[in-house]
């Protein structure tokens, strides 16, 4: 009796050490990539949909697969990449959203300071028709990366590396 006893308090003194050790290397893990954004507009993004407001990120490790936490606005979503591409376009990091049937997207995340924009799946591009496609004018005070008529740039302000 008193051995099993024992043992059943071993496993329990064994069990609780492997996990505050790995509670010790997860807190002491360095982020790859970190910052904040402003959503204008309500956004879906990946299998989530983030209202308008102020949103933190972090990308805990630099290699794939690339998953992105989001926190803001009371709510707390995990994003996976669906693709990369080494190719960045711009000079800043930025969100790229596309204005679908659904309201706005992201479609992809460049992050030039990684070296990568993220690509994520995204629904059908909304079409207008040709009517509206014409009337429709870029207000004079949107900066060049609103130039397209459905799609809209997001800075991202990141916290260093």
């Amino acid at each position: 009796m008193i051995s099993a006893r024992f043992l059943k308090s071993f496993t329990k003194l064994g069990v609780t050490a492997l996990v505050l050790g790995a509670l010790a290397i997860n807190g002491n893990a360095q982020i790859a990539y970190q910052g904040k954004f402003t959503l204008p507009v309500e956004t879906h993004w990946g299998g989530a949909t983030l209202p308008a407001g102020d949103y933190t990120f972090t990308l805990p490790s630099d290699s794939t697969p690339y998953i992105l936490f989001i926190r803001g606005q009371g709510v707390s979503a995990i994003i996976m990449t669906a693709a990369t591409d080494e190719r960045v376009v711009s000079e800043r990091s930025q969100l790229n959203l596309i204005e679908t049937a659904d309201g706005y997207t992201v479609q992809t995340f460049e992050a030039p300071e990684l070296g990568r924009t993220f690509i994520y799946l995204t629904p059908t591009q909304k079409h207008m028709g040709r009517k509206e496609a014409r009337q429709k004018t870029v207000p004079q005070t949107a900066p060049p990366s609103q130039a397209s008529e459905n799609k809209t740039s997001i800075e991202v302000h990141t916290v260093g590396r």
